[in-house]
């Protein structure tokens, strides 16, 4: 006669589950056992009799059986055959159905992250971003030419194992190529490290300079990511005022008189979010100013390749290499799935780098790496700079136009002499808010204005990109704005 728990076996399982039918035969037999309708030392029928009666496979029932023997909820004997355990375990192994969902908190302690999420998802419309490049602009058969080439190299010569922390030898020879005729830069291979991105560079640094009781600086508008990677070291960010010149460098004198300051981090060339340049009397006064209190100027040079109609300033690491760490991106020159950056410092601060990249990461993607080499080489990089400069001229223009009709009347906002974005001051706080909280509902997404503001009483603004698409969807996203602005 057909054992009636065999009969309630069939009814908690479901074969078409996404559960494996082992265990979920398993759960069912501990479910029977608790219930006491399987007694310890009962005997169990064999793996073949089992799957007869179920229609399994003999198989899942022999795995389920191996299961339960492993877990202690049944014990087995060369005569007797498989039987309950007469001393049970104590509590039941969680079940898929049972077991706490994958979001509930942990029993251990972690940092959680900010409130408010650094990376902005897309919008159903478009995302005004922060100064991003357009990805399409970038001839995909010159990159997948040299990813098959540098792959090829790569296999003949045997580096497709683990490499130089610092990233390959190629690229690092061609950054520093590159840095040396086009930024002025006295720099070699052995004083540059690759990263994934500038955001790791400055991660970086962070890690580096960090010491008890000191302090990094940042303007009072400020890189949201780059106080978020000092705080994720132990360094407080205090802030600094910015005005139309740049860093204010008396209050960053009284900051070093009042404390251990580590670093002071800037972007001189188009200072983020404003893009004002830092005056070069500023530059030349903060130098002084980390040579005679110790601390270092961490240069974000993030948009260094794009200007229309204007020479850029020397960065400050040209002239002052025994003070500043130099950060930049490959990203918005090429495409910012490539995940390439660089930092650049004296040799001993580069093999300290290279010491946290191979705790951390280990490595980059060396073929990824060796592949931008070669487009370095062949000249395609300066190639596309050039052509991406004069598209990206026509749509910060046409954004600029699209500004001053749409939102002319909440907005103070200057022409940028380069990179890939506007900053818009807003003199209306209410039109603001109107904005920020009305875009979502419209399908466009940008960086909240609070996340430039790492002081209190800094200017409320937003920073628009124009280089990522085609002028008519800016302008587009931007008239919305307007409307919202308005309503």
């Amino acid at each position: 006669m057909r054992r009636g728990w065999s009969l309630t076996l069939q009814k908690r399982i479901r074969p078409a589950g996404s559960t494996p039918l082992y265990m979920q035969l398993a759960h069912a037999l501990i479910h029977e056992i608790e219930r006491g309708r399987l007694q310890p030392g009962s005997p169990l029928p064999s793996s073949r009799e089992l799957a007869s009666e179920l229609g399994f496979n003999r198989k899942t029932v022999v795995t389920a059986y191996e299961e339960l023997v492993a877990q202690g909820w049944l014990e087995t004997a060369d005569r007797k055959g498989t039987a309950v355990a007469t001393r049970l375990p104590r509590g039941r192994p969680e079940t898929p159905e049972s077991s706490p969902p994958i979001g509930r908190q942990p029993i251990y302690r972690f940092v959680p992250p900010p409130s408010r999420p650094i990376a902005v998802p897309p919008g159903r419309l478009i995302k005004l971003d922060e100064g991003s490049p357009d990805g399409s602009l970038f001839p995909p058969e010159a990159l997948a030419r040299a990813f098959r080439t540098a792959a090829l190299y790569a296999a003949r010569r045997q580096q497709l194992g683990y490499r130089d922390p610092c990233g390959s030898e190629r690229l690092r020879a061609g950054l520093a190529a590159m840095l040396r005729e086009e930024r002025g830069l006295v720099v070699s291979e052995e004083n540059v490290c690759v990263t994934r991105g500038s955001q790791m560079g400055i991660a970086l640094a962070a890690r580096l300079l960090a010491r008890p009781g000191a302090v990094a600086l940042a303007e009072a508008l400020t890189y949201e990511p780059a106080v978020a990677a000092f705080q994720a070291a132990g360094v407080p960010v205090l802030p600094v005022a910015l005005d139309d010149d740049g860093i204010d460098v008396d209050a960053v004198e009284r900051a070093c008189r009042n404390g251990q300051v580590c670093a002071v981090f800037v972007t001189p060339h188009h200072q983020f979010p404003s893009t004002v340049s830092l005056a070069p009397e500023r530059r030349l006064r903060l130098v002084e100013l980390a040579r005679q209190f110790g601390f270092a100027i961490i240069e974000d040079d993030y948009d260094h390749e794009f200007r229309f109609g204007s020479q850029p300033l020397l960065p400050m690491a040209a002239y002052a290499p025994d003070v500043v760490i130099y950060v930049g991106s490959l990203s918005k020159l090429l495409l910012p799935a490539l995940r390439v950056g660089y930092i650049v410092a004296p040799a001993p601060v580069i093999a300290a780098a290279a010491h946290q990249v191979s705790i951390s990461d280990g490595m980059g993607n060396s073929l990824t790496e060796d592949a931008i080499a070669l487009l370095l080489e062949e000249g395609e990089v300066r190639r596309h700079a050039r052509k991406a400069t004069r598209v990206y001229g026509a749509r910060r223009d046409a954004l600029a136009q699209a500004v001053r009709e749409a939102l002319g009347d909440f907005v103070s906002a200057r022409l940028p002499a380069g990179g890939l974005a506007m900053w818009l001051e807003f003199l209306d706080l209410d039109a603001l808010a109107r904005i920020e909280s009305g875009a979502p509902a419209a399908g466009i997404t940008f960086a909240a204005s609070a996340s430039y503001r790492l002081a209190p009483d800094a200017p409320h603004g937003l920073r628009l990109g124009f280089a990522s698409y085609s002028s008519e969807r800016t302008v587009e996203a931007v008239r919305i704005l307007g409307h919202l602005g308005h309503s």
